[in-house]
């Protein structure tokens, strides 16, 4: 009966001890994955922040040229309805010198009548 329970006993810590292994080298295997998975996503992260950083940089340098094409156009704008002031009052001139010119042409058509 002695040996008997001895040899279970025996049988039962090396099942014991195979399990053990058995966990210990599933926990390694779990820790390994678990190690890569958290690279992968530290360098998932880091192509994303830096895609973003890009993203943002382009967009900067096309709000930067959008203002400056916004001014330029302001400024165009303001020149050109300087232009039109400068031609209104112009053309109020010739209309104002083409009446005068009427009235003496006028005058003298009625002097040469006379």
């Amino acid at each position: 009966q002695l040996h008997l329970t001895t040899s279970e006993k025996n049988e039962l810590a090396r099942c014991l001890e195979m399990v053990q292994n058995q966990l210990q080298e599933k926990e390694s295997e779990i820790k390994r994955d678990l190690s890569e998975y958290k690279d992968r996503l530290l360098q998932a992260e880091k192509e994303y922040q830096d895609a973003l950083t890009e993203a943002n940089r382009k967009n900067e340098v096309e709000i930067e040229a959008c203002h400056e094409k916004i001014s330029s156009l302001e400024h165009f704008i303001s020149s050109q309805k300087l232009e039109i002031e400068h031609l209104k009052s112009n053309k109020e001139q010739l209309n104002n010198s083409l009446k005068e010119a009427s009235q003496s042409l006028g005058e003298l058509l009625k002097t040469k009548v006379r």
